[in-house]
């Protein structure tokens, strides 16, 4: 399963089963997974975890030394959960000392070509990253973003769940649910599309328009506005996850917008 052309340090821990292609450097602090696949010219250094199932395509750099100023050799992590794909040329750095320590890809994520995600960063589950995105250090993607290509994302941004990111400079929190687009960013409606695709009923898509126009068209603080949306969780239960997403920013959430949301779908 190993090619005879591949380097991989004795003391590495990797499943009997994974599959490593020609020229690829495996380094002795790394783990790999069952069933996972990896292909030509990938170099996995550092201390860096690598679940079941993965399929590592060739030219990644993954488990490097986190581009950091202030990064001194400390013993840092890349964590790399289950079935996930990584395309060619993507760089994955581990965390820092002063960070987080560790770098986390959930299951399930789609990371396709020259993707980016520097030191600290948190990646959720069923992520999307569009060729070319680049998160700078510390940023925290939820479960089910889809970030289109081109995509910068600022140090210490935190993207929601179910957005949906395109050809935009992320400077602030991005809520859950919600379409970005532009540069500068505007939010530009409520991701029905995605929401449909994973099951959102009717009747919850139809709630979740009514909050976004409370959170983004009616002219509300901030603060009134959450204290609207908190009187409609009952009903509609997915709605706490737009008002956590809110309450939990660090950076300020991005409010502007360029275009009318329909009440109703």
């Amino acid at each position: 399963m190993i090619d005879e052309k591949a380097i991989v340090d004795p003391t590495a821990k990797i499943a009997d089963d994974v599959k490593i292609g020609p020229w690829t450097f495996i380094g002795p602090d790394v783990e790999i997974g069952e069933g996972t696949e990896i292909g030509s010219h990938v170099v996995i250094k550092g201390h860096t975890r690598i679940g079941k199932n993965n399929r590592i395509f060739h030219f990644n750099s993954l488990g490097e030394a986190p581009q950091d100023v202030q990064y001194k050799g400390q013993e840092t992590w890349l964590t790399i959960g289950d079935n996930n794909v990584i395309r060619e040329f993507c760089t994955i750095n581990r965390g820092t000392a002063t960070g987080d320590g560790t770098t986390r890809i959930g299951n399930n994520n789609f990371i396709m070509a020259y993707v980016h995600i520097a030191h600290d960063c948190q990646i959720g589950n069923n992520v999307f990253l569009v060729n070319n995105t680049g998160f700078a250090g510390h940023v925290k993607v939820a479960d089910y973003a889809y970030i289109g290509g081109f995509v910068g994302v600022h140090q210490y941004t935190s993207i929601g769940a179910h957005s949906f990111i395109t050809a935009s400079m992320v400077r602030k929190d991005i809520p859950a649910y919600v379409i970005v687009t532009g540069d500068p960013p505007k939010i530009c409606g409520l991701n029905i599309v995605g929401l449909k695709r994973r099951g959102f009923t009717a009747d919850a898509i139809n709630g979740l328009r009514r909050a976004y126009n409370i959170l983004f068209r009616k002219g509300y603080s901030l603060n009134q506005a959450v204290s609207e949306l908190e009187l409609m969780v009952a009903d509609i239960p997915e709605i706490q996850l737009l008002i956590d997403s809110v309450n939990t920013s660090t950076r300020g959430i991005l409010r502007s917008g360029e275009f009318e949301a329909p009440e109703f779908v």
